[in-house]
């Protein structure tokens, strides 16, 4: 019987120590820290991997998530310094560093950020005008971290981004800048179109310019030409002049009768070429020109005894003495 008595007791003390140890180790995953409390103080904090504590003395006090999370920040309406009413959403993205500050400087850590968060929003877009909100997302989160990463510091967590999801004006706001936006794309259009028409006449005016200075240069050119051409015509004919009056001077009939003869062509053509109704009576046949050539030698002639000398006769033969 007494036997038997201790073997019971020598049970019951080894299934209390099994207990023991069993209680007394803790393992504590990764990404996880929790604190241990003797007799309801904190004593330090757990980090991953395998721990043990004493029984009944210690126990686990808060398990804290040590990576980055994400809360989502609820819609809320935002009145902006020029009375507009938005309403805006948004995302926190924050770490726990220290799990005992975490733990005791704060009670409900992500109600107490989401609340300060939202407090913060209206704060910061609140002093702002809509143009402002609408195009100035990356300063509004830029402030929004710099204010509640700052106000969570003493518990433990770090802000690591606020970011703005949507910014919602009113409907008929929304209509309105529409239109405004409508307004000044055609006002910009107008702009564009009367420049490239201004840019259009320029270039016009400029190519009528250009064009009107090379008629005028080959005007000048033609004209230069045509004075030199002239020139060179009144030389020639000042030459032959001088030429036949040279011959005439020696007594040489039959350049007086080539001279004759050519300008009496010349008016003939220039008579058939005229576009006018005409009736020019003329000698048809050759001997009748050479008549007249004759004619007019013989005025020569006449001229020519005045001055004391022989004259060929009248159909340009050789010179002969009386």
């Amino acid at each position: 019987m007494l036997v038997s008595d201790f073997t019971i007791f020598v049970f019951a003390i080894v299934i209390l120590a099994a207990v023991m140890v069993f209680a007394g180790v803790k393992v504590i995953s990764q990404g996880t820290e929790a604190t241990v409390e003797r007799f309801g103080r904190y004593t330090k904090t757990l980090v991953p991997g395998l721990h043990f504590i004493v029984p009944i003395i210690d126990r686990i006090g808060n398990k804290m998530n040590m990576m980055e999370q994400v809360m989502d920040v609820p819609t809320q309406e935002i009145i902006t310094r020029d009375n507009a009413m938005v309403a805006v959403d948004g995302v926190v993205f924050f770490q726990v560093l220290d799990a005992a500050k975490a733990s005791y400087e704060v009670n409900q850590l992500e109600i107490a950020t989401l609340n300060l968060t939202m407090t913060n929003i209206r704060t910061v877009m609140g002093s702002m005008d809509l143009d402002e909100l609408l195009s100035k997302r990356d300063e509004i989160n830029g402030r929004l971290l710099a204010v509640v990463d700052e106000a969570t510091s003493p518990w433990g967590v770090k802000i690591t981004r606020i970011e703005i999801k949507d910014i919602a004006p009113p409907r008929d706001l929304v209509d309105s800048m529409a239109r405004q936006m409508k307004a000044e794309r055609d006002k910009r259009a107008n702009i564009l179109e009367a420049e490239g028409l201004r840019a259009a006449e320029i270039l016009r005016a400029e190519g009528e310019k250009q064009g009107a200075i090379l008629d005028a240069e080959g005007r000048k050119e033609a004209a230069s030409r045509d004075a030199e051409a002239r020139e060179r015509l009144a030389e020639a004919e000042a030459k032959a002049t001088e030429m036949v009056s040279l011959a005439i001077a020696k007594g040489d009939i039959q350049a007086v009768n080539y001279f004759v003869a050519q300008k009496y062509i010349e008016t003939l053509g220039q008579f058939a070429d005229s576009p006018n109704q005409k009736l020019v009576f003329m000698p048809l046949e050759a001997s009748g020109v050479l008549g007249a050539i004759g004619g007019i030698g013989a005025l020569i002639q006449e001229s020519l005894k005045d001055q004391g000398r022989d004259a060929p006769p009248a159909q340009g033969g050789p010179w002969k003495s009386e």
